[in-house]
């Protein structure tokens, strides 16, 4: 049992690592969090049943740990003040864009973060509405203001 669980979690570690960096801000936070979302799931790995894809109850383990954390956090997000001086400026240009995106998401209350996290993670509205416990109608809503949302903090 230890092995396959091992070999899933070691599989599937990119989620753990996304959900990480979504809900925390310094690696100390995110290794913190990493370790405790493990934890979770070997807790609850006895009561997988293999009716969902492994990765579908890895995200929602992994989502909810996150969220019932992060509601102990208060989160002080920063960002520097510089990009620094050696990346070419089409990298940086694309790193400061991306950082103000995950800027924007990590100002969605938790549970619009975890359905945009699920999103950008190519996940369709039917494995999103298994993981998050919605319908797949209600993803579809969601996500689109959730969309809007981010567009308005982007352009203030």
């Amino acid at each position: 049992m230890k092995e396959v669980f091992l070999k899933e979690v070691f599989s599937h570690q990119q989620i753990i690592y996304k959900v990480c960096r979504i809900y925390r801000d310094t690696k100390e936070d995110r290794e913190d969090l990493f370790q405790e979302i493990v934890y979770q799931l070997w807790k609850s790995y006895p009561s997988f049943k293999g009716k969902s894809k492994f990765s579908s109850w890895m995200y929602r383990i992994a989502l909810n740990t996150a969220m019932a954390s992060f509601r102990k956090l208060k989160v002080n997000i920063t960002y520097p003040e510089q990009v620094p001086e050696n990346q070419s400026s089409e990298q940086s240009s694309q790193d400061t864009q991306m950082e103000k995106l995950l800027g924007a998401i990590k100002k969605l209350d938790p549970a619009d973060r975890a359905i945009v996290s699920l999103y950008l993670d190519d996940l369709n509205y039917t494995e999103i509405a298994e993981v998050v416990a919605i319908t797949a109608n209600n993803v579809g809503v969601r996500l689109n203001r959730i969309k809007h949302k981010i567009k308005e903090l982007l352009n203030h």
